[in-house]
């Protein structure tokens, strides 16, 4: 019962007007319109079975749903908790899984979250035009996302996680006009990801755990997302130079465990709110860009396991949000007075093998005399002090556009 709440409230938000959640019918109601009714109704878990009789728009919206989740239903081969038992008739809003919404009724939402089903998805979809959310993940669907599902024009929430997808990144995701919400992670897809990506108006981009490769898109930095995971992957190359020039919004990037080389941007200071930024287990060289002080909201910075030497700054230790600093295994060289009041602290703060001098748990002398990357130039903005986060921007924009080929 808990889970038909939480899809109302969900359909609730997607839907913009006045709403009164009602008991009826042997499901749980949201009535929507002005107090003195005549207002659309959305009907979870029970179907609609006390709501106004269909008119002829609703019955053709409705038959087409049963078309369409009866194609879907035939290329489903395993459904050991018996989901699908409940799809009979024509009745598909009593269907489970399925949520109807509207006055003459049409299917807004599908979720199959932990259902465990396996099979494939089906071109004959793309017709529930105004499903706003489908969510499959934790099943064993297979193959790969049709090209059809471009036709979703009401899509905003498409997770397909934890699954067993494959082939390349799925472009037709890029044509779903107003999807707001991708989540990929935990599948098979491979090869490299369309820098298209970062144009599209997505709030929240998952891609972590599968195996995608190549360089990162040079426009990653442009996207308006507030959440970018791509994680666990085998991206190589460079963090793009331009990282954070164009955008101010990211909240959480998570680029951990993949091949990644070269420098961290001195853009990354641009992206104000960000709360979590994760760059460790990669091959990243050179000194941490003084420009890590401007991230005034930053939670957790994880740069361990990768080979960046240099000092480590009081700017980067002092601030004032940090609750978990990871920068163990490296080549750090340096430890300021700030740094060194952090590395007391009980958890949430690394600073084991690296070569700090007079610290517990550094490397061994002789992996210290050698620094990887010494001779690596990050293009930093030349300057005698520590740059100011308020001018940073038009500095950088300067430094970028200097630099380019």
């Amino acid at each position: 019962m808990g889970m038909f709440w939480l899809l109302a409230f969900i359909l609730w938000q997607i839907i913009p007007t006045q709403a009164a959640i009602t008991v009826g019918g042997g499901g749980v109601g949201i009535n929507i319109g002005n107090a003195g009714g005549g207002g659309a109704g959305v009907w979870i878990g029970g179907g609609i079975n006390d709501g106004p009789t269909p008119s002829s728009p609703s019955v053709s919206k409705l038959t087409t749903a049963y078309t369409a989740l009866q194609a879907w239903k035939s290329a489903i081969t395993d459904d050991p908790l018996g989901i699908l038992k409940t799809w009979v008739g024509s009745d598909v809003c009593s269907y489970k899984g399925v949520f109807c919404a509207g006055p003459e009724p049409f299917v807004a939402g599908i979720d199959l979250n932990h259902a465990n089903l396996q099979g494939s998805l089906v071109k004959e979809l793309s017709v529930l035009t105004d499903i706003s959310i489908l969510h499959l993940n934790s099943n064993r669907f297979s193959g790969t996302i049709p090209d059809t599902f471009k036709d979703l024009s009401s899509l905003q929430e498409l997770d397909i996680s934890n699954n067993r997808f494959s082939g390349p990144f799925p472009a037709v995701t890029l044509y779903i006009p107003n999807l707001v919400y991708l989540d990929l992670r935990f599948n098979s897809f491979s090869g490299p990801v369309p820098e298209d990506l970062f144009n599209k108006r997505l709030d929240a981009i998952f891609l972590n755990n599968n195996q995608f490769e190549g360089e990162l898109p040079q426009n990653l930095g442009n996207s308006p997302a507030s959440v970018i995971n791509l994680a666990n992957n085998r991206f190589s190359g460079n963090i793009p130079a331009s990282f954070g020039i164009a955008s101010s919004k990211l909240k959480e990037i998570l680029l951990l465990n993949n091949q990644l080389t070269g420098c961290i941007p001195q853009g990354i200071g641009l992206f104000s709110e960000m709360q979590v930024f994760d760059v460790s287990h990669n091959s990243l060289m050179g000194h941490l860009p003084d420009t890590v002080s401007c991230l005034s909201d930053i939670e957790v910075l994880n740069l361990a396991h990768n080979q960046l030497s240099g000092v480590l700054p009081d700017l980067v230790c002092s601030l004032g949000s940090l609750m978990n600093l990871s920068v163990a295994y490296n080549f750090f060289s340096g430890f300021s007075q700030e740094c060194s009041k952090l590395s007391f602290r009980k958890g949430g703060f690394d600073f084991s093998l690296n070569c700090l001098p007079g610290r517990d748990m550094q490397r061994p002398q002789p992996e210290c005399l050698v620094i990887p990357g010494g001779g690596l130039s990050c293009l930093r903005i030349p300057s005698a002090r520590p740059l100011v986060c308020g001018a940073l921007l038009g500095n950088l924009e300067v430094n970028v556009t200097s630099t380019s080929p």
